[in-house]
Order: structure tokens, then C-alpha cells, then sequence
């Protein structure tokens, strides 16, 4: 049974070994990638955002970040689930429970970066209301070739 749990230090390197299973597969780490995976405690917790784990049968599975933009508004980032657990809507269940999660912080906002060769997640945010807007110049990643949010 699938459980989505708040980070604990214990998973930082299931945060990390997640997110570059996927990002070695279809990309190249990036600086930014690096920052925040190999520091998430300081980089995404101690500056008001918020790390969330799945776990099947006490493994890790999935993982996800609220990143904080402002009062208002956080970024999704980071969301990984493990090559032999697609398929099973891991991700569906995750991006439920941060949509969540962040309306009962009060937040009016969810933005994402992503990449159009990621047809399947691009899909999922679709399905959950998320719309397209326009990049800006200085991208925080590379890869990136579409933006997406969320108003809440």
C-alpha cells in the first residue's frame, strides 16, 4: 500500500538517488539539480518548502518537492517516482496530495519547469489544471522547455 510521508533526513538519499535515476536517463544533472539534491535539508526545508516521500512496504518509490517561491506560491520540482514503479499512478497520488497539501497552506499558486520529452508527466499535470505560460529568459535549468502552473 502506497503511503505519501513528509521527509525525514533518513530519505535524503532516496530524494537524491530518485531524481538522478530519471535525470541521467533522459538528461544531464545540472548545477541547480546538484544544489538542491545534495543539500535538500538547506535548500528546499530550511527555506520554506517542503519534501514529500511515497514509500511502498517501508521502500521508497516516489518523491517530490514543494519549493518556495513566495508567500504565495511554490514551485513543484523534483518529482520522481522509481523505473519499476511507473505505471501504477505513484505520480498521480503524489501530485493529488502536494495540490492539497498546498491549498491548505493557502497557497494561490503551483508553478512547474519541465521538459516536452517528458510526454507522460506533461500529461498528468494536464489532467490536474495545469496551463502552460510562457518561460522566461533566465531558466534556473537547461533542460527545461515548458512551464506550467497551477492557480489554486
Amino acid at each position: 500500500m502506497l503511503k505519501i510521508i513528509s521527509y525525514e533526513p533518513k530519505y535524503a538519499k532516496a530524494f537524491r538517488d530518485l531524481n538522478l535515476s530519471w535525470l541521467n536517463k533522459y538528461f544531464e544533472v545540472e548545477n541547480k539539480d546538484t544544489e538542491l539534491l545534495n543539500n535538500c535539508q538547506e535548500n528546499i526545508i530550511d527555506k520554506g518548502g517542503y519534501i514529500f516521500i511515497a514509500i511502498i512496504k517501508e521502500v521508497p518509490v516516489g518523491c517530490y518537492a514543494l519549493i518556495k517561491k513566495n508567500e504565495t506560491s511554490y514551485e513543484l520540482g523534483k518529482m520522481a517516482v522509481s523505473e519499476k514503479h511507473q505505471g501504477l499512478k505513484i505520480g498521480q497520488k503524489m501530485l493529488a496530495t502536494a495540490i492539497d497539501f498546498a491549498k491548505q497552506k493557502n497557497c494561490k499558486k503551483i508553478e512547474l519547469y519541465s521538459s516536452t520529452k517528458l510526454g507522460p508527466a506533461l500529461h498528468i499535470y494536464k489532467k490536474f489544471g495545469f496551463k502552460e505560460i510562457k518561460l522566461e529568459a533566465h531558466l534556473p535549468y537547461v533542460r527545461s522547455d515548458i512551464k506550467m502552473e497551477l492557480i489554486i
